[in-house]
């Protein structure tokens, strides 16, 4: 199967036998796992004994052989086995005692290169990609331009001059109507850049809920660890949710809308998006009435909405309508210590998520304890996943109305169910919102200065990247506060909020300062952003975003099916884009 070898074992020494038991590179301080038991060799028919298993080939794994009896070690060796290979570890005396023990690992087949489809799909897209910009490039020129009109029937030639897909120069220097058009102003005054990170977000999430392909990468760290693509979308989203609060709720108030207005809006929304959230992640469409004993309760848009309430909610208590240069001391902090308020606040709700976290007493467990359970610290803590947020989530809501799936699964083998987005975790992710909220003041206070809103980017990552290093003493297991998606720790909040901070910087500069970029295509499912998401899920086991596959052992089928279901969203949003239909909460 995927991320499978077949390895043969062969033991050509006498009784008693050989157990062979696994350890992966990515379980830290974890027992080894039996695998198989390998008879001893025939001496009369002078035939090995044989054992055949199947070896994980997404981490390096360790192989220990001992002896079934006196359980004495024999050999240990470290191998990356690689997808679909087939091998053989020959075991064998050196002598004519036991004492001596060889363990030669034999490659019988070679494994298959299953990142070729990865790059024949990136070639692809790259083609695809060189042929728009070819086509824009040969549009600009007069002769063509005119040639291709000409071919043209008139009313698809109107069609074709106002097209998004030109430049807006080009489009309003054509047009011959004199009257503005309301929806143009305000295009021209939106952040594109901020549509274009959460579309990329977007796309991205799609395309890996939908499978990645079945590549490895393409899923959740099983615990602590470095952040892989999965891993740090959802906190994207949060990021740039809290800098769509300080433009939206500033734009509302300098439009007339009363404070209690606004607050009715942002109670609805809550409200919206949290009930969307349950029924999302219960879906019983064919499986009859939905049972309310194992409702799951918390999830995605369940927390986008508790978050966006508590930020929004900060945010229009302190907001002002007019956000101009502050009369203070510092002005160049005027987009932080007007607001002194907002980051006690914080900062409180920071350490209520410490001390809930490291000093809660949580039965049969450490104190302080936040690792993954199971055979993790070899095996002494079996179900403490997840320290006090697991225990708070099973205490409050309920095992029954928990994820019962958890990353940490497959390598550490818990059984308690755990949910990544819990309530403890909620709580900073309030404070990932809030750095993105402080991203969407920096917009505000310091308007069309490019060089300052820049510089304060870099600076805030920065700031974020040295506080992430100090947490996690730049490893992957010894630091005072590791890397951990699954429980939103401070330092995630921290390295992920500085990625954002980075590549918010990036777009920025390419979309809205030079506009060497139109955010294309990524910005219209940015524009989308709640529809794509729910109809993503929704839609997820129909066709055309799924279908019958010839061999579901294939990366290249799943990456065709997942890469075309992603596509289909995108163009889907991009009509939607054209005739102007947005779904807002």
């Amino acid at each position: 199967r995927m991320d499978q070898a077949l390895l043969l074992v062969r033991n050509e020494l006498p009784a008693p036998g050989l157990n062979l038991a696994t350890l992966s590179g990515s379980c830290h301080q974890c027992l080894y796992q039996f695998l198989a038991f390998v008879p001893p060799s025939n001496e009369s028919l002078r035939k090995p004994g044989t054992a055949s298993v199947m070896v994980d080939t997404q981490h390096p794994l360790t192989l220990l052989l001992n002896s079934s009896v006196g359980d004495r070690d024999l050999c240990k060796i470290q191998y990356h086995f690689g997808e679909f290979g087939n091998y053989s570890l020959v075991v064998k005396s050196l002598s004519t005692s036991t004492q001596n023990v060889s363990c030669d690992l034999i490659i019988n087949e070679g494994p298959i290169n299953s990142y070729l489809p990865i790059l024949f799909a990136f070639l692809v897209y790259m083609g695809i990609l060189a042929i728009l910009i070819a086509g824009r490039l040969l549009m600009k020129i007069d002769p063509v331009r005119n040639w291709v009109y000409k071919k043209l029937n008139p009313r698809a030639t109107d069609r074709m001059i106002n097209s998004e897909l030109g430049s807006p120069n080009t489009t309003d220097s054509i047009n011959c109507d004199p009257t503005p058009h309301p929806w143009g102003t305000a295009s021209r005054r939106r952040l594109h850049s901020l549509d274009t990170f959460r579309g990329l977000s977007l796309v991205i999430m799609v395309f890996v809920n939908y499978g990645g392909g079945k590549y490895w990468f393409f899923k959740h760290e099983s615990w602590n660890g470095k952040l892989h693509f999965p891993s740090a979308l959802f906190s994207r989203f949060v990021f740039i949710m809290g800098t769509s609060i300080a433009l939206a709720l500033g734009s509302m108030l300098r439009w007339g809308s009363s404070k209690w207005k606004v607050l009715r809006k942002i109670l609805w929304r809550t409200f919206v998006l949290i009930l969307l959230g349950i029924i999302v992640v219960n879906p019983n469409y064919c499986l009859g009435p939905l049972s309310w004993d194992n409702l799951r309760i918390p999830g995605v848009l369940q927390r986008l909405g508790f978050t966006y309430l508590v930020v929004a909610a900060l945010e229009l208590l302190f907001t002002r309508a007019d956000s101009g240069t502050w009369e203070g001391r510092f002005p160049a902090l005027q987009d932080i210590l007007p607001y002194w308020p907002q980051w006690i606040f914080i900062l409180v709700l920071e350490a209520i998520w410490l001390c809930l976290t490291f000093l809660l007493p949580v039965p049969d467990c450490p104190r302080g304890y936040i690792g993954p359970g199971g055979i993790g610290d070899f095996g002494k803590y079996p179900n403490c996943t997840g320290g006090a947020a697991g225990y708070i989530d099973r205490l409050l809501l309920g095992e029954k109305h928990m994820y019962q799936h958890p990353s940490s699964g497959v390598i550490y083998q818990t059984t308690m169910p755990y949910d990544p987005e819990g309530i403890l975790g909620t709580i900073n992710s309030i404070v990932m919102a809030f750095l993105g909220l402080q991203a969407g003041k920096i917009t505000l206070f310091y308007k069309d200065q490019h060089k300052q809103i820049m510089s304060r980017f870099v600076i805030w990552g920065i700031v974020m990247g040295i506080i992430s290093a100090i947490l996690t003493k730049c490893s992957k297991e010894e630091g005072f506060i590791p890397i951990n998606k699954n429980l939103w720790s401070i330092s995630y909040v921290t390295t992920t909020s500085c990625f954002a901070f980075t590549l918010l910087l990036l777009i920025y500069y390419l979309v809205d300062v030079k506009k060497w970029w139109s955010g294309a295509p990524f910005l219209y499912p940015g524009m989308n952003s709640i529809l794509v998401y729910i109809g993503h899920q929704v839609f997820a086991n129909y066709f055309p975003f799924k279908w019958k596959m010839q061999d579901s052992q294939s990366h290249a089928e799943h990456l065709i099916q997942n890469l075309t279901a992603t596509t289909l969203w995108v163009v889907i949003s991009y009509i939607l884009y054209r005739k102007r239909i947005f779904w807002k909460i």
